[in-house]
């Protein structure tokens, strides 16, 4: 590696910085580990905590499962698929709200640990809709 930044002297800092990038992305490799590769999360919740079924997709203004049951209390992980911002917030009592939630990032929240049916909206984009029932 050595040799190869020495054969780079003299050379555009757009060209170092991509030969830099190519070296960090080849060492950070997934060689088929099973891992997604994915580590973002807006939350101090670890998503591993919530299980891999308590998950929300955003995508084409929608969410996906439009209606979710999960247990009182469960970690419950939301990525928003879209190019733009949206949030999962409670009606009512607002019960549990995700905040903003960047394009391509994704989040999580705990669900409520009463029991119960739960409507919630995009705060940004009314017209989304889902229900996540506690049970």
């Amino acid at each position: 590696m050595v040799g190869a930044a020495r054969g780079l002297r003299g050379r555009s800092p757009g060209v170092l910085g991509a030969v830099c990038l190519v070296l960090v992305l080849t060492g950070c490799s997934d060689s088929g580990s099973g891992g997604s590769g994915s580590t973002a999360s807006a939350s101090a919740s670890s998503p591993a905590a919530g299980g891999g079924a308590n998950r929300i997709g955003i995508k084409n203004f929608a969410f996906g499962p439009g209606t979710l049951t999960v247990k009182p209390g469960s970690v419950v992980t939301v990525t928003n698929n879209d190019s733009t911002t949206h949030t999962l917030t409670a009606t009512g009592a607002k019960a549990f709200d995700t905040g903003d939630i960047a394009a391509g990032k994704t989040v999580t929240f705990t669900a409520p640990a009463k029991a119960g049916s739960y409507p919630y909206i995009c705060t940004i984009h009314p017209f989304m809709k889902g229900t996540l029932t506690v049970g």
